[in-house]
């Protein structure tokens, strides 16, 4: 399989060799718990207040607000070339970055939807437990190796959520009828590109981990450790959001 980003570049999908086959069979359950989150499972069927819709948009902010700098603390770190998988990853990122900019503009757009305000949104200090994603993945992306920053930025955090985007699009009309949210074009924006175009990614940063650590096992089990760590305090920032429901 080959991968066609919006800039014309093709990243080609090779078939798993027999470590990353068990290193993306073993991460799925994880995935899975994140993806299959009761939160999602309740916005999906409209049953999933508006107070807690409301809270998951607003302290998620900070996470979609700083994906872009998480995927440069990555892109900084891709500079010895003559290390296989480099240059594809430095590439990729390039590419990638504006792409997620203009995400941040979308979930601005769902996020007004649903009655929140740019103050509140830019205001926002979610509490610890939705907040210690983005602490992780700050520390992952300037500290980690260049593939743990991919694993658990791109792979973890993108799988899961191209997964739980796809259910709860289909399912979002259920508020229209709600006198206080907005469903139109621009306010599923978002949700519609992460459910649709953009299901590529968590395949593409597979295939540059691949790269970046085929011939080194160490590389390999870090790399694997920074996505299952990422998915966990996903999986943790939503436990603490639906307490509020």
């Amino acid at each position: 399989m080959t991968a066609m980003n919006q800039y014309g570049t093709k990243l080609e999908i090779t078939a798993h060799s027999e470590w990353s086959q068990k290193f993306w069979d073993e991460l799925f359950p994880a995935k899975e718990r994140v993806s299959k989150h009761p939160l999602f499972l309740d916005m999906a069927n409209g049953s999933l207040s508006l107070e807690c819709f409301r809270s998951a948009l607003l302290n998620f902010y900070p996470l979609v607000a700083h994906f872009p700098s998480y995927m440069a603390g990555a892109l900084a770190k891709a500079t010895s070339f003559s290390l296989e998988g480099v240059i594809d990853t430095r590439n990729w990122l390039i590419q990638n970055i504006k792409v997620e900019e203009s995400h941040l503009r979308w979930y601005q757009d769902w996020a007004r939807g649903f009655g929140l305000t740019a103050e509140m949104l830019n205001e926002v200090r979610p509490p610890a437990a939705m907040n210690a994603v983005n602490h992780f993945l700050w520390d992952v992306n300037f500290r980690g190796t260049l593939a743990e920053s991919i694993a658990a930025t791109n792979l973890a955090i993108e799988w899961a959520t191209g997964d739980w985007t796809i259910q709860v699009y289909k399912g979002i009309q259920a508020y229209t009828e709600h006198p206080k949210v907005s469903i139109n074009k621009r306010s599923l924006a978002w949700l519609r590109a992460h459910a649709h175009y953009d299901d590529l990614h968590p395949y593409e940063a597979m295939e540059l981990i691949k790269r970046l650590c085929d011939k080194d096992p160490v590389l390999q089990k870090k790399a694997f450790l920074a996505a299952q760590e990422g998915l966990a305090y996903y999986e943790l920032a939503l436990d603490a959001c639906y307490k509020l429901r």
